[in-house]
């Protein structure tokens, strides 16, 4: 299992062989992969791999079983926030008790072939998400996005840029005002360096500017994407995103969350009910490796806010664009 290290771009693209259940794991918790749909992916992809590893060292079906659930536990444990973690750890789960009574190769196979199915149905669903969100983008439009929701969190095209690509193919102009995205700055090391790769217009700013650049009317639409949405259309995001909702309902500016239905957490009634990942204070005091802080300040670093639905213009889906309170049970 290859995996692009994330935390070394934009200066260095590196891949690094996650051959163990705790290298995987560890990609996951370090933000060598990153983004709700890709940890999702990840996730199965290290599972099957579990499976086919038992396997090589002569397991049983029970065996390839056990290191499945081992497997699974331990990734689980990687983070909380993104639902399509445990969405996908779930169905590997279920696929394995399906097919129980297959040979172990047999068995592990079919894993594999879950974990791919996984991937291809997020690449297709992000297309689909970007055919449904380019219907707001007119010729000339700017989208301002938060963090990075595009190819690098997912199997590839993205959510929250996929209707700027897919306006590209259409050939409308459209540019993009990435937030820098503090403290990790996926929108400066991952956005802007996506975007400049693939040739659309990106304009970075920090975090703190966004009000300006709205007060300004550089801004027709934000885009963001998430790891959770709950049952009433309450939508987790990087943390800030829920700053940037308030921005956009004082300059009366649409403001949409964009992600697969494997993000949507039925079972979760509200926000309220999100499980927020807090993160090493190191990442503020001492971010890539610099000291900016006073030694022994007291950190508060959550990774995820929550973004209530009211402040939510729709969300749009591979099913569609919904108003955030419906989408949840819409698609359900």
């Amino acid at each position: 299992m290859r995996i692009l290290d994330q935390t070394k771009l934009p200066a260095e693209i590196d891949f690094i062989e996650a051959t163990t259940t705790e290298r995987v794991w560890e990609a996951i918790r370090a933000l060598r992969v990153r983004g709700a749909p890709a940890i999702g992916i990840a996730a199965a992809m290290g599972v099957a791999q579990a499976a086919g590893q038992a396997v090589e060292r002569g397991a049983s079906s029970e065996g390839v079983l056990a290191a499945l659930a081992s497997a699974a536990d331990t990734l689980s444990t990687s983070r909380p926030t993104a639902v399509n973690l445990f969405w996908a750890l779930d169905r590997m789960r279920r696929v394995g008790r399906e097919n129980a009574s297959l040979s172990a190769a047999a068995l592990a196979e079919r894993l594999v072939r879950e974990a791919q199915a996984i991937r291809d149905e997020d690449a297709a669903m992000c297309r689909a998400i970007g055919e449904h969100g380019a219907t707001l983008l007119k010729d000339g439009a700017v989208v301002l996005t938060h963090c990075n929701a595009g190819g690098l969190a997912t199997a590839e095209f993205g959510t929250a840029l996929a209707p700027v690509y897919v306006a590209a193919e259409q050939g409308k102009r459209v540019s993009v005002y990435a937030d820098e995205t503090r403290p990790l700055l996926q929108g400066a090391r991952l956005t802007a360096w996506e975007l400049m790769h693939a040739g659309v217009e990106v304009t970075l700013i920090c975090d703190n500017m966004a009000a300006q650049v709205m007060k300004e009317g550089r801004v027709d639409v934000v885009f963001v994407g998430a790891d959770r949405i709950a049952a009433n259309g309450d939508a987790a995001n990087k943390i800030g995103t829920y700053g940037v909702a308030l921005l956009a309902r004082a300059h009366q500016i649409p403001f949409y969350v964009l992600a697969p239905t494997s993000t949507f957490d039925a079972r979760t009634p509200t926000g309220d009910g999100i499980t927020i990942e807090q993160r090493a204070a190191e990442e503020i005091t001492e971010g890539f490796g610099r000291r900016t802080a006073p030694v022994g300040v007291k950190v508060y670093s959550p990774a995820f806010d929550v973004t209530p639905a009211p402040l939510i213009s729709g969300i749009i889906c591979e099913k569609g664009i919904f108003p955030a309170a419906e989408a949840v049970t819409a698609v359900n």
